[in-house]
């Protein structure tokens, strides 16, 4: 478990009612009523990865005698930009070398889900599945790409709305052999 602290839904709700009543909207009009009850507990939901570790998702492994690489591509996220709190989306391809011991693949897209569900910067949801794979499966390597829109960008801003950042994390064999990066980022094309 985090050591961060607990949620406070009732706190949440009476942010939102201030909110409201800065832009210039009156909370108590019929439409609003539920908002700030709906808004805390969209809150909830969806930062639930602040409460909570996705390291541990990676604990339970196998012993396998597998030493070529593991990619599971293509795992839909959603997360929140914490400059603007407005969502960023796409999809993050998640590859590592195993040295003995694997995971299930659904482990990997927990992982991925655990980061993204909290108020975050692209970059640095990147780094975190990296870093949380070499840690806890000691790999010889992984890879993280992730690719994605941003609602800051698309919606507000400068409005490119299909504009898409990728960001990528090596680590291991993936940041160290040419060779290996390469093969990784072309199966992630599905050239092979």
């Amino acid at each position: 478990m985090s050591t961060r602290t607990v949620p406070d839904r009732d706190r949440i709700k009476a942010a939102v009612v201030d909110m409201l009543s800065a832009i210039g909207d009156d909370p108590a009009r019929e439409g609003l009523l539920e908002t700030p009850r709906r808004i805390a507990d969209m809150y909830l939901e969806i930062f639930d990865g602040l409460w909570s570790d996705p390291r541990e998702h990676l604990r339970v492994g196998f012993e396998v005698a597998h030493d070529e690489m593991v990619i599971l591509r293509n795992i839909p996220f959603y997360s929140m930009c914490e400059h603007h709190f407005l969502p960023f989306h796409g999809e993050a391809h998640v590859g590592y070398i195993p040295d003995g011991r694997v995971v299930g693949i659904s482990k990997l897209a927990r992982v991925v889900e655990g980061y993204a569900r909290r108020p975050q910067i692209q970059e640095q949801l990147t780094s975190q599945i990296a870093e949380a794979i070499m840690e806890v499966l000691k790999p010889d390597g992984v890879g993280v790409v992730i690719e994605a829109e941003h609602l800051c960008m698309t919606m507000r801003g400068v409005r490119k709305p299909g504009s898409r950042m990728i960001t990528s994390a090596m680590r291991g064999d993936f940041k160290q052999s040419h060779v290996t990066r390469a093969e990784f980022l072309s199966l992630l094309q599905g050239k092979h």
